[in-house]
């Protein structure tokens, strides 16, 4: 099937996105961070060799019962869409249908409680003869519980927490370790349910982020010598407490009319020295283990210990808090200082709703997901649990009135996948880089090009009416005429003969070749799968119109073939042409 007649929407999509997303800054505040990781001579991309998951130097923080959920009434089925298709990677028919019989609150219960997909197992489970472990069978482990797994909120939300808490496999020193990097997706998704301080203390000591971000292997100050300051910078910069002081709400605290910075290169300095001393777990502490040079066969998924011999001793001052213990006890103080900012709640809240529900949240919105953070109504401090249900239950995450996001491209063909019921004929979902923005995505799941993730939070488009009124649109920073035009060249092809190797993820359009003969009721089927049911008349009326131009021959004896072709094209057609409209590329 070819769509040529249609190449002539790329060219419209992109401006048309650009004016429907509603989202951005100026552009001027996204390049704080560039400029933080230049001063000190580290790169954006984050890529100095370095290791590490999360070690039991402190009890787990508590995470108290489930509160019984409050009476609810019955969602209809386009609002169980339009919320499925933010808590998980796209509605289902089965789903919406189990949903409407239930409610979100109860949803969300069930899912906390069910059994964590593990990428890990996943990958060291047996592979097809002839096939070398390598980083492919990391993307294929994430579209298939992408595509099929049970327990989609937390995979979910451990794709969201992938973004603030970034590794990357465009790193020289990753795709070595495809099984370490797939533990440390599984480690993002252990903590998704669990504790924000057990979150920062697995990303802490997780050799993988210690690769990436080069504190392992991070020696005490001797002589010229000064400890590595990447990642000291970076958990504070990126995944905790950002640049400028917060009120609760998420706005800036200003002095003298300028915002307040969080942190000076002196605490950056005093916080390195705490992430000295940390390298490969292992049975002793010799050098020689340090280095990396003795082995042991659990150590890209085992969190880092600490070498007394090679942690600094010195006093470390950061954040107005002082320490001088061990190598365990500085990391509790730090971990601690961290977890306890005022900060925190605000600027990890607001990025979740970003990448869960809408770019540009309200104050008020953030003020109360800021809240659940700070105490989850029974005093515990950090409980995600909390967290995600303040995001995903608050009245504005329901509101459909105006577009909130851009589908980001992998959210974009995960949808696709279980709206329609994709399956892997060799059941390893063989879907490999899908970087290239011209015949690809634009896009592939843990290969960000640096460790501010593929957009920045604060990214606007410049010279657009989203800066003009103050918006951010981060995924459009990815977004241009190529990588719009190559999504188009993409869906063209899979939606049709499917994706992956050989083509060897296929969907299943029983269900939409049925009503094939009847494109209005063909259009209500995608509309809800894809849309959450609120296409604009004149977009669906278009899109029916274009159905009917694909006439079905009547029905003879000889003519089966010509009947079954027409009526997948008009499958083909609805589809495609949902996907490439804005009504749903600017999610509501």
């Amino acid at each position: 099937m070819k769509f040529t007649s249609l190449k002539p929407v790329a060219g419209l999509m992109l401006a048309a996105v650009i004016s429907a997303c509603g989202g951005g800054s100026d552009g001027s505040a996204t390049t704080n961070a560039d400029q933080t990781a230049s001063s000190t001579g580290v790169s954006a991309g984050g890529r100095r060799p370095g290791t590490g998951p999360s070690a039991p130097l402190t009890p787990a923080m508590p995470i108290t019962p489930e509160p019984p959920p409050p009476t609810t009434p019955p969602l209809s089925p386009a609002a169980a869409s339009h919320f499925l298709a933010q808590a998980t990677f796209g509605p289902t028919a089965a789903d919406i249908a189990a949903l409407t019989a239930s409610n979100k609150s109860d949803w969300i219960t069930g899912q906390f409680r069910k059994p964590q997909s593990l990428h890990r197992s996943y990958l060291q489970g047996a592979l097809p003869s002839g096939v070398t472990l390598s980083q492919n069978q990391v993307y294929e482990s994430f579209w298939k519980q992408a595509a099929s797994g049970d327990d989609q909120l937390r995979q979910r939300v451990t794709f969201a927490l992938s973004q603030i808490f970034v590794v990357s496999l465009d790193n020289e020193i990753l795709p070595w370790s495809p099984a370490g990097v797939a533990s440390y997706y599984d480690m993002l998704g252990q903590h998704a349910f669990g504790n924000f301080r057990d979150l920062l203390q697995g990303v802490a000591l997780h050799p993988m982020m210690g690769i990436y971000l080069s504190h392992m292997h991070n020696q005490k100050e001797s002589g010229n010598r000064v400890p590595d300051e990447n990642f000291a910078r970076e958990i504070m910069q990126l995944m905790s407490i950002g640049l400028y002081q917060l009120n609760p709400d998420g706005s800036q605290k200003l002095q003298n009319g300028r915002p307040v910075e969080t942190y000076t290169h002196d605490d950056v300095a005093g916080l390195a020295k705490v992430f000295t001393g940390w390298s490969w777990a292992g049975p002793d502490q010799s050098s020689g283990r340090f280095l990396g040079s003795v082995a042991d066969p659990a150590r890209e998924w085992t969190p880092m210990q600490n070498y007394a011999a090679f942690h600094s001793t010195s006093a470390k001052s950061f954040l107005g808090t002082h320490t001088g213990g061990s190598g365990e006890a500085d990391l509790k103080v730090a971990l601690d200082t961290l977890f306890q900012h005022p900060n925190v709640g605000p600027f990890i809240g607001r990025q979740l709703i970003q990448r869960l529900v809408g770019s540009n949240p309200s104050p008020a919105y953030i003020g109360r997901v800021s809240a659940a953070f700070a105490n989850n109504g029974n005093g515990v401090r950090g409980d995600m649990r909390a967290v995600i249900r303040a995001v995903l239950l608050d009245p504005e995450a329901a509101d459909t009135g105006s577009p909130k996001k851009l589908r980001e491209p992998v959210l974009r063909l995960a949808n696709w996948m279980r709206a329609f019921n994709a399956k892997s004929t060799s059941g390893r979902y063989h879907l490999t880089i899908t970087d290239d923005p011209l015949w690809a995505l634009g896009q592939t799941v843990l290969r960000a090009p640096s460790v501010f993730n593929f957009f920045r939070p604060s990214y606007t488009p410049p010279n657009t009416s989203l800066s003009a009124q103050g918006l951010v649109a981060p995924e459009m920073q990815i977004t241009g005429e190529p990588s719009v035009t190559g999504y188009l060249n993409y869906m063209q092809s899979a939606i049709p003969w499917g994706v992956g190797v050989g083509q060897d993820i296929k969907a299943d359009y029983s269900a939409e070749l049925a009503l094939a003969a009847q494109p209005a009721q063909l259009m209500d089927r995608v509309n809800l799968l894809l849309v959450g049911g609120g296409m604009s008349t004149t977009l669906r009326n278009q899109i029916i119109s274009a159905l009917n131009t694909i006439k079905l021959p009547a029905a003879t004896g000889s003519n089966a073939a010509q009947i079954d072709a027409a009526r997948k094209n008009r499958v083909y057609m609805a589809i495609y042409l949902t996907m490439a409209s804005p009504e749903y590329l600017a999610q509501r």
